[in-house]
């Protein structure tokens, strides 16, 4: 059934997705001198994984990072599910990312050769 246009689609929650970006080198990074690029721990809102990569790529652009690589580690529900452990700290970071619809960069670390 095609939808009309007074029907709007449900709409899908916001969750936080735990992701680690790879950047490399790029003018006005801000990495330490000698670095060769960097990983970041990042927590971003989105009502899917792809939207939060999508999302948290915009932002790291925005800022003069050159990201590289994304890998997806989940929500926090699948993270607890699969065994990690997840710190009240951590937790907290991701409650910032849902309630401000956010990408929170928790951690850098650079690479060195």
């Amino acid at each position: 059934m095609a939808e009309t246009e007074g029907e709007a689609k449900p709409k899908r929650p916001q969750q936080v997705y735990s992701l680690i970006v790879e950047v490399g080198r790029k003018e006005g990074d801000g990495l330490p001198p000698k670095a060769t690029g960097a990983a970041l721990l990042c927590y971003a809102s989105g009502v899917d994984e792809a939207e939060a990569v999508r999302e948290t790529v915009a932002i790291l652009k925005e800022a003069d990072l050159s990201p590289l690589e994304v890998q997806g580690l989940g929500t926090l529900d699948e993270r607890l599910k699969a065994g990690d452990e997840i710190d009240e700290a951590e937790q907290a970071l991701m409650q910032r990312a849902l309630e401000e619809n956010s990408v929170i960069v928790a951690e850098m670390t650079p690479f060195f050769d």
